[in-house]
């Protein structure tokens, strides 16, 4: 090992395209990193068998703390943070790969109640959102007034549920929905995790402010397309500051995950690893103690989430219930957790 220090310890929840190559990365490239992955978990666990070494295959997802792990990174469907993240966090750090989980009030209630009473952190990986940390730090001075993210691909690559799988394709390019975030999550949950993050990275808009608009496109057979659109407020001169982002993302016919997203992962996973600490059981007992070391004080004092920013290794940090956290919104804070690496 290149790092002479305890590895950190990392689970995987989720065998899909990107537990696949996070799983990959953690093996090949992890112990140079000071990584070790201790378990992964899918919800068939055949998908495992010839790949996983039986070793780190596990069957029962609320048997984790026995693993010990110090992160364990989401990559499976938004129903896994629902049932279970609150549970993970009593043993470990999350970082949620399906954040239109949290477009469920009482989710986010319960993963926030969670981090503090457990000291552990959530993180939200940025996925195929681009300008995440300009989106904060804009929302953060006042200067956003409107933000609107579009994600346009073949029909094939979207994964929709309730009504929304009733809507039928007229045309070449159909909308199949536009309106507030939340009212979509529920209904296309692998779809919408990029606008969920945006929705994260804009709390004085949040799910019900931030619009997402949903796009069937008969010509984008291999790619999804991501367009950004945010404005601020009136200037004296009546003029607006105003951004649009277009981002064309390589994928495979009817994927739900784009090729760069796929890479975005693997940084914020290296972003969201918590450097090593002394282990310490899933314990009722243990409370605010499960973690020690220098990063007690910042994530008792400072978190109720964090933002987890791919290509880079830190983190922004995220105030998502004003009311629990009087701490001031840095241009950019700098995570021990991150800061590490």
């Amino acid at each position: 090992m290149a790092l002479d220090r305890v590895p950190r310890r990392v689970g995987v929840v989720g065998y899909g395209r990107l537990g696949q190559s996070l799983v990959s990365h953690l093996l090949t490239q992890g112990p140079e990193l000071g990584l070790e992955l201790v378990f992964v978990w899918n919800r068939d666990p055949g998908r495992m068998a010839g790949s996983v070494p039986l070793s780190l295959q596990l069957q029962n997802l609320a048997a984790l703390g026995e693993r010990h792990p110090d992160l364990v990174v989401e990559v499976a469907h938004p129903k896994i943070i629902q049932e279970s993240g609150a549970q993970i966090l009593r043993c470990a750090s999350l970082l949620v790969g399906s954040p239109s989980a949290l477009a469920d009030q009482a989710t986010e209630q319960q993963l926030l109640e969670a981090s503090h009473r457990w000291n552990h952190a959530v993180f939200v990986a940025r996925g195929a959102l681009w300008g995440t940390e300009d989106i904060t730090r804009l929302d953060a001075a006042g200067g956003l007034q409107s933000l609107r993210v579009t994600m346009a691909t073949h029909p094939d690559g979207f994964r929709l549920e309730g009504p929304l799988a009733a809507v039928p394709s007229t045309g070449r390019r159909t909308v199949l929905y536009e309106g507030p975030i939340r009212g979509l999550c529920p209904f296309a949950p692998r779809n919408s995790n990029t606008m969920a993050a945006a929705a994260l990275a804009a709390p004085s808009l949040g799910f019900d402010g931030v619009v997402g608009v949903l796009v069937a496109d008969l010509s984008l057979t291999d790619m999804h397309v991501v367009d950004v659109e945010l404005s601020g407020p009136p200037g004296p001169t009546g003029r607006r500051f105003a951004v649009h982002t277009h981002r064309e993302n390589p994928a495979e016919p009817g994927a739900v995950t784009g090729s760069a997203t796929v890479t975005t992962f693997w940084r914020s996973l290296l972003g969201a690893a918590p450097p090593p600490k002394p282990w310490a059981p899933c314990s009722a007992e243990l409370g605010s103690r499960a973690l020690s070391g220098s990063a007690v004080l910042f994530l008792s004092q400072l978190t109720d989430l964090y933002f987890c920013v791919s290509f880079t290794f830190y983190s922004t940090f995220l105030n998502l219930d004003r009311s629990l956290s009087k701490a001031p919104f840095p241009e950019f804070l700098y995570s021990p957790l991150a800061g590490s690496l």
